[in-house]
């Protein structure tokens, strides 16, 4: 059951962030209805949605907008999903070009009433996004931890597979009650050890958890082979979500983020207003900056 036990705590003022105005926000979303498209920005309510709707990007939710699943912290819908989209791909494709978008973030429901659990359409979508010339970072749901059904998503090429973890081991199972901790943690590893994209994770704070827990957490994502971590905070979307623990000052961010450049990762983004998706982009360029041989490299290998 979600954690319920103190009155909620006011959002600081800190938190409420300029939605963005309608002349600003209107033409992304009025592409995404042309087409029948979802945008995680919508369905999950996030902070960052005037500022990303502005620059003209968005992060593409996949498979509908009801999920099969039911994670405490999540405002996507649970219930039974419609037929899968068969011109999704080719609305995706359509919608990225009359964006301009050079770097796409793609995210889904879980659909695990499907035999495949919607890998061949994430496939397919990848795919679609790809021939536009864009790269592609997908957020994934955990395929069951289907070996199969993860490499029919890396065969189709993204350039970043992101797998959340969302919370520490401690809470996860309280938060995400159809997930599993080591469902979540192999395919990290399983994705990491097949040496094909940038590796991607992220947790959010103020759930429950302490420094130290993140900490740990940040070293695990690491042993895992991931590469760039994301840790923000949790905005709880409605009362009957989980129930905001505490919310974590600046002075936090700053310890996390360097914990994760000491340990090896090539970028660690932590902040109270980061996202999975949040200046993907960004820590995409960053990552190959700092894993890219030198030209100099380049002419002696």
């Amino acid at each position: 059951m979600p954690s319920t036990d103190h009155a909620p705590l006011r959002l600081p003022e800190a938190f409420r962030k300029r939605l963005g105005t309608t002349a600003e926000r209107s033409r992304v979303h009025a592409i995404m209805r042309e087409r029948g498209l979802s945008t995680v920005c919508e369905e999950a309510r996030c902070p960052n949605i005037g500022e990303c709707f502005a620059s003209g990007t968005a992060t593409f939710m996949i498979l509908g907008d009801v999920c099969t699943r039911r994670c405490h912290f999540c405002n996507v819908a649970t219930g039974r999903p419609r037929a899968i989209d068969d011109d999704e791909p080719a609305k995706l494709a359509d919608a990225v070009q009359t964006l301009g978008l050079g770097h796409v973030v793609i995210t889904s429901v879980d659909r695990d009433e499907r035999k495949d659990k919607g890998a061949m359409h994430w496939a397919r979508c990848i795919r679609a996004v790809k021939a536009t010339g864009a790269t592609v970072e997908v957020l994934t749901p955990d395929f069951a931890g289907d070996r199969g059904l993860i490499d029919l998503v890396l065969d189709a090429g993204p350039d970043v597979f992101n797998h959340n973890m969302e919370t520490v081991e401690r809470l996860y199972q309280q938060v995400r009650p159809q997930s599993s901790w080591q469902v979540t943690t192999d395919v990290l590893r399983y994705v990491a050890s097949t040496g094909h994209p940038a590796v991607k994770s992220g947790i959010m704070v103020g759930l429950g958890e302490n420094d130290d827990e993140v900490l740990r957490t940040l070293d695990t994502m690491r042993s895992l082979g991931v590469h760039i971590a994301t840790i923000g905070q949790y905005l709880r979307p409605s009362l009957k979500h989980w129930a905001v623990d505490r919310y974590v000052d600046d002075a936090a961010y700053e310890r996390y983020a360097a914990h994760g450049d000491a340990i090896g990762f090539s970028h660690t983004f932590a902040g109270p207003f980061v996202r999975s998706s949040y200046h993907a982009k960004e820590a995409h360029s960053h990552h190959r900056a700092r894993t890219s041989p030198s030209p100099a490299l380049k002419v002696l290998q």
